[in-house]
């Protein structure tokens, strides 16, 4: 497929099939957060309209977890098809955390994931409380332990190379290794970030169609009450994983700055904008303020970070595509400090919602989360090349004997079923969160009392084609 080699090929159907994954579990660990708070606030101040927010919510998160658990199945298979030299190499390590991934995380949600959305007319309010919680403290195990397997990939400890082959003798070092609290934080607050923008955008929707109603004036309120916390916290946190990875992966940083050479007593500038050019190994059409990376990376004006040309070639990651998906991430996360601004002025002044313009930001800000989070994921996945394991094994090494005609026909077989069921379920969402929250007794559920599911999306009960003959509003 258009010359490409088996290994490009494997590596871009990994890719795509984890840029569509990893927004599922994104806004199912944000959305199990909320529905938790939603509950909790029912339970304590006793307002329906919280009541009415956590129906509208909760079967928009069943979907959104079926589409999560399908999507990740995939990439779990892809381990053995096309990287089968590297689960033989550190199959000893990744294997076991993404068992006890499933032994611990998934089995909760799953264990109570069925009290949550069909436990409304069978257990008390609070067991069904204390199930909501399970669930939301199951998506962050379940963040835990695959970002400690990532993490590893990335800054690997607490091991020996045996035969050729990775044994594990220190599992505490394995799991603590030196990346993974930072991207831990990293990635819980970008879940938490994109589902506060996702909901905010949902009400935005609905105030600029007139819907005012108090379900959509609270979640309004409370995606705004979350974005000005997160997104401040979100751009420290970023912070201190960029002096982390400095430390660990200074490849990674000299590519995400554009950085190719130091001068001898010159600090090293902050490229806004430019094109890196691997080849001529320079940043073509760059746009620089002096010094202020070397201020930023070692808080000093004239300090100095390791330079692309300082690497040989073959060990250096595409500084190209770095360089811009991190400024989009960077750029994102601003406006998203911007927005949580103004809506924090809006309050103040009575107008948060009568302000057609500050609910048109939200709207549009609507899916920022998702793309900085996706963009984040790419610099970090691509800024690790040419390492599967960093240092340790080499991405060339760890594909598997395929043809790139094989490879070529899952790739084309994966976006074509990827785009009919994903892109079917997305537009499905979508339509529910048009809909918007609807109003219900403090003892009724949307899921008949004598109804018996046998699975998530038993829950919804909204129709794909709104206006077919069986729709009834």
């Amino acid at each position: 497929m258009f010359s490409l080699t088996a290994l490009e090929l494997a590596r871009i159907q990994f890719g795509f099939t984890i840029t569509f994954h990893i927004i599922f579990p994104a806004i199912t660990i944000g959305l199990a957060a909320f529905l938790a708070v939603l509950e909790g606030l029912w339970l304590w101040k006793k307002e329906n309209a919280y009541l009415d927010l956590y129906h509208f919510w909760s079967k928009i998160f069943a979907v959104n977890f079926a589409m999560g658990v399908v999507s990740g199945l995939v990439m779990a298979y892809q381990f053995g098809t096309n990287w089968s030299f590297y689960s033989q190499f550190a199959g000893s390590i990744t294997g076991p955390l993404l068992t006890y991934e499933v032994l611990t995380a998934f089995f909760l949600e799953a264990g109570f994931l069925g009290v949550m959305l069909f436990g409304w007319h069978k257990v008390g309010r609070g067991l069904h409380f204390f199930a909501t919680l399970m669930v939301a403290v199951g998506t962050m195990i379940s963040a835990t332990w695959i970002l400690a397997s990532n993490s590893w990939m990335q800054t690997p400890q607490g091991h020996e190379v045996i035969n050729g082959v990775v044994v594990p003798v220190d599992w505490f070092a394995i799991i603590f290794n030196p990346s993974f609290p930072y991207r831990l934080a990293h990635m819980v607050t970008a879940a938490m970030l994109s589902t506060a923008l996702f909901v905010g955008a949902s009400a935005a929707w609905h105030l600029l169609c007139g819907n005012r109603t108090p379900a959509v004036q609270k979640m309004f309120s409370m995606a705004f009450w979350m974005l000005l916390f997160t997104a401040p916290l979100q751009v420290l946190i970023g912070d201190m994983h960029g002096l982390n990875t400095l430390k660990y992966q200074p490849a990674k940083i000299a590519a995400v700055e554009g950085h190719w050479s130091n001068t001898p007593g010159q600090g090293v500038p902050l490229i806004l904008f430019g094109i890196p050019d691997m080849e001529a190994e320079t940043t073509r059409y760059k746009v620089e303020i002096p010094n202020l990376a070397s201020l930023i990376l070692t808080h000093s004006l004239h300090g100095q970070i390791p330079a692309l040309k300082d690497f040989p070639k073959e060990d250096r990651p595409n500084a190209t595509i770095l360089f811009w998906c991190f400024r989009v991430m960077v750029g994102l996360g601003l406006l998203m400090v911007v927005l949580g601004l103004f809506g924090t002025w809006q309050r103040w002044r009575g107008r948060l919602y009568e302000s057609r313009g500050l609910a048109r930001f939200a709207l549009w800000m609507g899916p920022s989360g998702l793309v900085a989070l996706l963009a984040g994921w790419y610099v970090t996945e691509i800024g690790r090349q040419p390492w599967v394991v960093y240092g340790l094994m080499r991405t060339k090494d760890a594909v598997s004997d395929h043809s790139a005609l094989t490879l070529s026909v899952g790739l084309v077989v994966l976006v074509v079923m990827y785009i009919a069921v994903f892109g079917t379920g997305i537009i499905y969402m979508l339509r529910m969160v048009g809909k918007g929250p609807q109003a219900h007794d403090d003892h009724e559920h949307p899921v008949t009392a004598n109804q018996r599911p046998a699975r998530p999306l038993s829950a919804v009960d909204d129709p794909l084609y709104p206006h077919s003959p069986n729709y009834t509003d």
